[in-house]
């Protein structure tokens, strides 16, 4: 997926196309996006030989929808759910996802519960967006939702790929509730955020260790592959 053909200016948008890409990409100048694009696109960050053909994958922290394009072009016969909390980085995924099938987006966070979320830092760069767990509700809050609840919701036997990169709050998640989604998840692909938020690979090797996975490492990700698959 290296091969760029074309690349335009739309609606104050770098329009970025491809030969083995169905739709345009949209980025926007004055962020990550290009960053993020190039780690994706050009480094290959999510080229890695899973073995399987997947059915079923969930994107938390899906941020504009470069993974979940990268994903759906690779495998395009996926259902996929693409997670993203902050407003204009989903006003973007859904744009950059338009006319793909089996693609799901929801506007919320990734928690161990379904709870309310706000941004603790809406300053930070885009990519970035730290998400904290708050007891009330207002116009900045955001519906967070379990893992638990996307596999009933979408009746979901199991995830074939948990790709994770929510910047920090892969702590909260792995702290508790993970008991029946991690058996039914086949392979994690975690970006973990420590600098962000203390205890994160703390949390998220203590969870594991309840079950059996093989553990490698790309980039910034680690690739964790349930033995049992």
């Amino acid at each position: 997926m290296k091969n760029l053909i074309k690349v335009t200016i739309e609606e104050n948008l770098i329009r970025a196309d491809m030969d083995n890409l169905l739709n345009s990409i949209y980025l926007r100048s004055d962020t990550t996006d290009i960053k993020v694009f190039m780690q994706i696109f050009r480094n290959l960050e999510y080229e890695i030989d899973f073995k399987l053909n997947p059915k079923v994958i969930v994107d938390c922290g899906a941020n504009t929808g470069l993974s979940t394009i990268y994903f759906k072009n690779k495998y395009p016969d996926a259902t996929i759910i693409a997670i993203e909390p902050e407003s204009s980085n989903f006003d973007l995924l859904l744009k950059n996802t338009k006319g793909y099938s089996n693609l799901h987006c929801l506007k919320k966070g990734i928690w161990n519960r379904d709870v309310n979320l706000e941004i603790a830092n809406p300053e930070a760069e885009k990519w970035a967006f730290i998400t904290k767990e708050v007891e009330y509700e207002s116009n900045n809050t955001i519906e967070a939702i379990s893992i638990d609840r996307i596999l009933e919701e979408y009746d979901i036997e199991t995830i074939d790929i948990l790709k994770i990169d929510i910047e920090g709050s892969e702590k909260e998640l792995f702290e508790k509730n993970f008991e029946n989604w991690i058996p039914r998840t086949k392979i994690i692909l975690i970006e973990l955020h420590d600098f962000m938020r203390n205890g994160c690979s703390k949390s998220f090797i203590k969870a594991l260790e309840n079950f059996s996975f093989s553990v490698s490492k790309k980039g910034e990700n680690f690739i964790c592959y349930q033995d049992s698959n």
